[in-house]
């Protein structure tokens, strides 16, 4: 192998002019026929026995030549770039030049390379940063999840009335025919949880245990097509009625749900532990909002590939958030009417906004010669395994330290930027402003223990935040040369 030629081109890619001698192409000729010489029939031999020669003589030199292109220019590629020393970070356009000959061959390479980052400005940032407040009603709030948690249900003999569960068997039917999703048996209702289409709920309070009744009600317009606006009926039959024993919120009801003896001392826990979590998600936005400041202050060429890697990650990202709502990924796609395309061209702009921020992290950390120690790395793995109960070596066997090393470098970079940092009041107009959502994904008829039931409105796609990623290894080019 001989590198001819390497030169910089635009969008942090390096232009390779590789050369495959004779020698080299000849080896490969020889893998090349080892491999195919059984898929050759030859009159005269068994299949995998006839010699090179006899077949070349047959079929021509230029036989096995494809084939031995595809078998040395990996290899010649990935030698090329050791040699220059590329940091790739995607695929590259691979050419051949020039005639191919049993003398070797000439390709050029077009290699996505990582690109050169000059910092901005990152530290002495200014960004928006709310006070976290905790008011009583919060605290309330949080005491009635906790009581919802451990209220019973008791059944009673009278009339269902909102707030109760009921019992159900419900079948719908549109024109007289039952539709799809439509039925259930044995349903536990709660009452006012406008968990069913508008006027279900209604309709089945008043009922007793025992009694059927048919219920009209109209599907909302933006139900899935086939039911949107429809006006059906439901047969409903009530089993029971159950009512919600609430515990009485008192010092008992504290030693009952917590290590507290006293409601005021559990009161006073659930305030710090949301004053605690506020403050970990407004510092997470702070953050957030100071990394991208430094990376909007970065100069650099950014390489399409980076770009479209990140991309391809948002995306992948968005899918399995899809089929963790139950709802596979094509369904949805068809659901929905957007292609895979579309998401991947909607995430390029979120995607070079990644970048952007991943390239300035790394240069931080090289800027200010942020090392991690075996003894920093031995600490984290402690740590975690004492936070998630898992044993040590099962931690370290999942996890490597070079992961570990990367994930606390980041953090000390991202601790020194925000350290450094000036937090401001935020604007009333950035309060205002609301990311975009990603397309809502509409649920089925089923619930999530897998009860069939009628109508509940769409539900969004929750957005995952991607983390720095690391710097893609390089890669083969294609197999089939062009």
């Amino acid at each position: 192998m001989n590198v001819k030629n390497c030169e910089k081109q635009e969008k942090s890619t390096v232009a390779l002019t590789v050369e495959v001698s004779a020698e080299e192409f000849e080896a490969a000729l020889v893998k090349a026929y080892q491999k195919m010489r059984k898929q050759i029939n030859v009159p005269g031999f068994r299949p995998g026995k006839a010699p090179r020669k006899i077949i070349e003589g047959m079929y021509g030199a230029e036989v096995f030549y494809e084939e031995a292109v595809n078998i040395a220019m990996p290899d010649a590629y990935e030698a090329a770039v050791a040699e220059q020393k590329l940091e790739v970070v995607g695929y590259p356009q691979v050419d051949l030049e020039g005639e191919l000959t049993k003398e070797g061959f000439t390709f050029k390479a077009l290699v996505p390379v990582y690109p050169e980052v000059k910092l901005g400005q990152y530290k002495g940032l200014e960004a928006p940063k709310s006070d976290v407040k905790v008011s009583a009603a919060d605290v309330d709030e949080r005491l009635k999840e906790m009581a919802d948690r451990n209220t019973r249900l008791v059944s009673v003999d009278r009339a269902a009335k909102n707030g109760d569960v009921a019992v159900i068997d419900f079948e719908g039917f549109l024109e007289g025919k039952p539709f799809d999703g439509g039925k259930g048996e044995g349903h536990s209702l709660e009452l006012g949880s406008g968990s069913f289409i508008p006027g279900f709920e209604e309709q089945v309070a008043g009922m007793k245990a025992g009694e059927e009744k048919d219920l009209d009600v109209t599907f909302p317009e933006d139900y899935t097509p086939e039911l949107a606006g429809k006006a059906v009926v439901f047969k409903v039959k009530l089993h029971e009625v159950k009512e919600k024993d609430v515990p009485a919120m008192d010092d008992e009801f504290a030693k009952d749900v917590s290590e507290f003896d006293t409601l005021k001392d559990l009161k006073a826990d659930i305030e710090k532990k949301i004053a605690d979590e506020r403050e970990q998600v407004a510092r997470q936005a702070f953050e957030d909002a100071l990394m991208q400041k430094a990376a909007e202050n970065i100069t650099a060429d950014v390489p399409d590939a980076l770009v479209e890697s990140q991309a391809r990650r948002f995306v992948d990202n968005f899918k399995n958030q899809i089929q963790q709502q139950g709802i596979p990924y094509e369904q949805y796609m068809q659901m929905t009417g957007i292609t895979e395309a579309k998401l991947l061209e909607d995430a390029k702009e979120p995607a070079l906004r990644q970048v952007r921020m991943d390239l300035a992290l790394a240069a931080i950390i090289k800027e200010e010669k942020i090392e991690i120690s075996d003894e920093d790395v031995e600490a984290e793995y402690n740590t975690m395994a004492g936070q998630y109960g898992i044993e040590l070596e099962n931690i370290k066997k999942y996890l490597p330290a070079e992961q570990i090393k990367d994930q606390l470098s980041s953090r000390k970079a991202i601790d020194l930027v925000r350290d450094s940092a000036v937090a401001v009041e935020p604007k009333a107009a950035e309060a205002e402003e609301k990311p975009a959502k990603k397309p809502a994904a509409k649920k089925t008829a089923k619930d999530s223990e897998g009860e069939e039931k009628p109508a509940k409105k769409t539900a969004k796609a929750s957005d995952g935040e991607e983390k720095p990623a690391k710097k893609p290894a390089a890669k083969k080019p294609a197999k089939k040369a062009e």
